[in-house]
């Protein structure tokens, strides 16, 4: 008898692990899209029950993580090529659009006060220019009194989609950062320290007096750090703002890539903010949560949009998503 009841309680245990492991879902990756994906799996689980354990480690990390298939998708802010898809039987898709912002740690100063164009932030990040107070970027801020302030360059230590926008965006704008450092997700960095995650970014710039970093824009928000206006390919000085990302998306052309791997940086048009990029999740086209990873989503794309803008993220156009329920989501068995 005493075994029959605890053969029953085995069986009982083991389904309702089975049930705990059904309703939750698992990704890692971009730590640019965690606040997002935060916000959307509040809301869906409010709505179905379903949970989302996301790991914020970089778009690196995801990528290897769905590669091995230890978590039911990847995310990523660098989109992997038609032939890496192809090879391993991914789909890929976007889900949001927002913009890398450079923050500095210079007390005094307003977020935007400060301006700088793309080769003075290639410059800068290769260690040329040294001082806040620097002769060029005095220049370009006529009317402010820089400060004479040594600058610390904070980047990321570890692989990252945010740092495969950044490094791709100073690649367009320094002949001799394309040459010498290029770009790619993780690189070799000429001066700096290394920060993990935005987070770790974020950390160093602010208890760093003249540090300069990177970061999603939703962490200069949220750690209340100062931004620069940057140029755009138009000359014109533009803020962050839900706005200029979406003035940067609004020419993109998602299904002319394979997996929508459309890259928006130093995009055409007066108000488009330079370093805009989207963000992508990856996942096996067979596989076992594969379904309830597009019904989560399928409702964020439904239902997502207004917690998007609240973090100043760009929701997909109706008609990009649209595309992506058609040539991505059917994909998935």
């Amino acid at each position: 008898m005493f075994k029959s009841i605890a053969a029953a309680l085995g069986l009982a245990l083991t389904l309702g692990a089975s049930t705990i492991q059904a309703a939750t879902i698992s990704g890692a990756g971009s730590t640019f899209a965690a606040p997002l994906y935060a916000k959307w799996a509040e809301g869906y689980k409010a709505a179905t029950g379903m949970s989302l354990n996301y790991q914020s480690i970089g778009s690196g990390g995801g990528i290897r993580q769905i590669t091995a298939n230890t978590v039911d998708f990847g995310a990523s802010d660098k989109p992997l090529s038609g032939d890496d898809l192809a090879k391993n039987n991914f789909a890929q898709f976007p889900t949001a659009v927002g913009g890398v912002v450079p923050v500095v740690n210079l007390p005094g100063f307003n977020p935007g006060q400060i301006k700088l164009t793309g080769a003075q932030l290639a410059d800068i990040y290769r260690g040329v220019i040294k001082k806040w107070n620097d002769p060029l970027l005095q220049f370009t801020n006529k009317g402010l009194r820089l400060p004479n302030l040594p600058i610390t360059v904070v980047h990321r230590s570890d692989g990252s989609g945010t740092t495969f926008i950044w490094t791709t965006y100073l690649s367009t704008q320094a002949p001799h950062w394309k040459s010498e450092v290029g770009a790619s997700d993780s690189v070799a960095w000429p001066v700096g320290l290394g920060g993990k995650g935005n987070e770790g970014v974020a950390a160093y710039v602010k208890q760093t007096q003249g540090a300069i970093g990177y970061v999603e824009y939703a962490y200069a928000a949220t750690n209340k750090l100062t931004f620069v206006q940057m140029q755009n390919r138009e000359h014109r000085f533009v803020m962050p703002t839900a706005a200029s990302f979406a003035a940067a998306a609004a020419g993109a052309k998602w299904s002319a890539v394979p997996g929508f791997g459309v890259i928006l940086v130093d995009q055409p048009g007066v108000a488009s903010w330079p370093i805009t990029g989207a963000t992508w999740v990856i996942l096996h086209k067979n596989q076992k949560n594969g379904p309830q990873v597009i019904k989560f989503f399928d409702w964020s794309f439904k239902n997502g949009d207004a917690a998007a803008a609240s973090l100043s993220y760009v929701a997909l156009p109706n008609a990009v998503k649209s595309q992506v329920r058609k040539e991505a989501f059917s994909q998935v068995k």
